[in-house]
């Protein structure tokens, strides 16, 4: 269970930061409440992670989803770029978090 909390607090992470780029500086509304809850509740599946998976481990993972996902948003939504090696790093983030699930004992 603790994996399933950890990927919901990675997966808010990626609604949180999305959403603080469309809160434009929280000048609008809808987009700025939605980050404050989106963020309340990673943290708190953090947390719940925390108790069974190591903080070493749990953060890493947390972070490595937000950063991945928020960066495959970005070329989504945003426009970023989509270079052959942003690619490619997005990749090596994607496969580290995979190999740390592996190699964690809970």
């Amino acid at each position: 269970m603790a994996w399933v909390w950890l990927i919901s607090a990675g997966v808010l992470e990626i609604f949180f930061a999305t959403l603080l780029k469309m809160s434009e500086g929280f000048t609008k509304p809808l987009p700025s409440i939605g980050f404050v809850i989106s963020a309340a509740l990673s943290f708190y599946c953090l947390t719940k992670a925390m108790q069974e998976i190591p903080i070493g481990t749990a953060y890493a993972v947390w972070t490595g989803i937000g950063a991945a996902g928020v960066a495959i948003l970005g070329i989504a939504l945003f426009h970023e770029s989509a270079a052959a090696l942003r690619l490619f790093f997005i990749a090596t983030l994607v496969a580290s978090i995979i190999g740390l699930k592996f190699v964690t004992p809970v």
